[in-house]
């Protein structure tokens, strides 16, 4: 067997341990079977991850960027400010709509360290990355399609994070997607209401 790098077992390991959590429960996901599901030895946890928190954190990252990914390259430069958000949305939409595991799983490690003290600061630093991506892709969209946001970004960040929260939690709940989708666009409407021509 080939020698693996630590990126690559670190890589590995991450992917093991969303199947893992996926499968089992977060609080299944035991260091000894993530690396059973991956398929290496015990150690190699220990010298990819200095706890079980960093792990916990970057199966929140590693979900969350193939969610936000495809919504963030969307977009067309010089489009339409409705197309451009439009394009995002729907882009982000599809992504939950083939992935619902991973994003049920999400929620359950929220709550999974909100009920641990001593794991209440990875829920917190999990929503402020959420915050983090939210503000990258209005800024991305804004890029696109040459407008400013009417609103401060911290703002429309929260605001767009509470929205696309909710709607995909009640979506995992009843998978209705005309309902869901109608919002969605109810959403994107309102985020093109806010767009403004810079310098105006």
């Amino acid at each position: 067997m080939s020698r693996r790098s630590a990126d690559e077992r670190r890589e590995e390991l991450i992917e093991a341990a969303i199947r893992v959590m996926i499968r089992d429960g977060v609080a299944k996901a035991t260091t000894r079977a993530v690396v059973a599901e991956a398929g290496l030895p015990l150690g190699a946890f220990h010298y990819c991850f200095r706890s079980k928190e960093e792990l916990l954190q970057s199966v929140i990252e590693r979900i969350m960027v193939r969610a936000l990914a495809p919504a963030v390259a969307a977009g067309v430069p010089g489009r339409p400010v409705d197309e451009v958000v439009h394009t995002t949305l729907h882009a982000y939409w599809d992504r939950i709509r083939r992935s619902p595991d991973e994003h049920m799983l999400t929620y359950e490690l929220t709550q999974f360290a909100l009920r641990r003290p001593e794991l209440a600061e990875l829920a917190r630093r999990q929503y402020q990355h959420y915050l983090d991506v939210t503000r990258s892709s209005l800024e991305a969209i804004a890029d696109l399609a040459g407008i400013e946001w009417a609103l401060p970004l911290p703002v429309l960040a929260r605001y767009g994070l509470g929205v696309l929260d909710g709607l995909t939690l009640t979506w995992l709940i009843d998978r209705d997607d005309a309902p869901a989708l109608d919002a969605l666009d109810a959403y994107a409407a309102h985020l093109v209401s806010l767009a403004r021509t810079p310098g105006t």
